[in-house]
């Protein structure tokens, strides 16, 4: 039987959800899901970074005292497991903005760092994996995945993932069942789908490791907005990595990660018997 206390969620520490996103991340470069980068390429841009890097030093008479505190801040990245969550939630939005330029439907955002492969495929009306107690206010997200053309995409692929109402990821915090609130949906012959879930929770990324140290020396806050994160593929088509996330969350206008664009707010609106809310979106893809 599952405990559903939360007690050990709650107690979770930075260095495990860092130590189990670099477990993952890696699992997936080594199964040769990270792509392939050139010589020329690498060159290029590593020169670039360290010449920055140089510059930063001169320009601002960084002190042997500053230095050794950033090599001792980069050595804790590494033993905290904490470079996925650093890259992803302070460059990837950059990347990111690169990377979909092009495209003509819906607009990405960041992956981050707690994306786990092969959730459950559940029927494009189907309920999220979640305990039978699961707190937060039920939401039924409903919508349509379409081509840029209009062509409705029957059975595109929607992966869903989203924190807890405690602002926790399953497969990252420990006492959490491994796929709580991970799915993947499969759209009907017109591209609908309903998905019945949870209304996630704002958070603060992992504190208690190196990135913890940088945002209290620098004094920010460390709160990501309300948010659930999706990808949607269909053959044929431009793979979808995006967030939506809900008016009003003090945090959309200053989230640390810099991934919200105000074409991912939703509208979501209380149910008939006010027993929940419902939010529709569509998404539309770009052919490859």
């Amino acid at each position: 039987m599952t405990d559903t206390s939360f007690h050990d969620e709650v107690t979770a520490k930075a260095a495990e959800s860092g130590a189990n996103a670099t477990g993952l991340f890696l699992d997936r470069v080594h199964s040769g899901t990270g792509g392939e980068v050139d010589h020329a390429r690498v060159s290029l841009l590593a020169g670039k970074a360290i010449k920055a890097l140089n510059d930063l030093i001169v320009e601002e008479k960084l002190t042997y005292t500053e230095y050794n505190a950033l090599k001792a801040w980069l050595i804790k990245v590494g033993e905290d497991g904490e470079w996925p969550l650093f890259l992803d939630v302070w460059l990837e939005h950059s990347v990111e903005e690169v990377a979909s330029a092009h495209r003509e439907g819906s607009k990405g955002t960041i992956e981050g760092p707690y994306y786990s492969e092969n959730a459950p495929t559940l029927p494009w009306n189907g309920t999220i994996p979640m305990r039978d107690d699961e707190p937060g206010t039920p939401l039924l997200f409903t919508g349509q995945v379409r081509a840029v053309d209009g062509t409705p995409l029957g059975g595109a692929k929607v992966e869903l993932w989203h924190a807890d109402d405690l602002g926790f990821y399953s497969q990252f915090a420990p006492g959490v069942p491994e796929w709580n609130l991970r799915g993947t949906f499969i759209a009907d012959e017109n591209g609908t789908f309903a998905i019945t879930t949870k209304r996630p929770a704002p958070y603060q990324i992992p504190t208690e490791g190196a990135c913890g140290v940088l945002i209290d020396a620098a004094g920010w806050h460390a709160w990501r907005p309300a948010h659930l994160h999706f990808k949607i593929s269909n053959p044929g088509y431009e793979l979808i990595t995006t967030q939506l996330y809900f008016p009003g969350d003090p945090h959309n206008d200053d989230d640390i990660a810099g991934a919200v664009k105000p074409e991912l707010m939703l509208e979501p609106r209380a149910t008939e018997d006010g027993s929940g809310e419902i939010a529709e979106y569509d998404f539309i893809l770009d052919p490859e």
